[in-house]
């Protein structure tokens, strides 16, 4: 489905799409972490289209990645305030960026360790004995 088209989707269908709680969508909205609040059909309830998803997915993968909610809140608010502004957005996903790079770096040492501890207990089981 082209997301340019997704209009005039609910609550439950951006749940099932994204994978996220009805919950945490309201949260993302009262929070100030969408750049634009859906609108609401004639029933009153939240309307949707391929934009919001599409910032949700923006959402999610800066939550994912550690930024706290403040920092997605100053990136959405930025964003909404529209152009003019760019510097100060990348300046901020750099920050960010650089932050998931130390994290990364630290995880690999963490794996490399536990693979050398795999190494030798796999020797182990051949029949080589293996400090603890």
């Amino acid at each position: 489905m082209d997301e340019q088209r997704v209009t005039g989707m609910r609550i439950a269908d951006v749940v099932e799409r994204l994978g996220i709680s009805a919950h945490t969508l309201r949260y993302y909205e009262t929070a100030g972490l969408l750049v634009d609040p859906p609108g609401r059909d004639e029933h009153g309830h939240r309307s949707y289209t391929g934009a919001h998803l599409r910032w949700i997915e923006v959402v999610q993968r800066l939550r994912a990645t550690g930024m706290p909610v403040r920092g997605v809140r100053a990136y959405a608010d930025l964003c909404r305030a529209g152009a003019g502004n760019e510097a100060a957005r990348l300046t901020l996903l750099h920050a960010h960026r650089d932050q998931v790079r130390a994290q990364l770096a630290e995880v690999a040492d963490h794996l490399e360790a536990i693979e050398a501890k795999i190494s030798l207990y796999e020797g182990s089981v051949a029949g080589a004995s293996v400090p603890a």
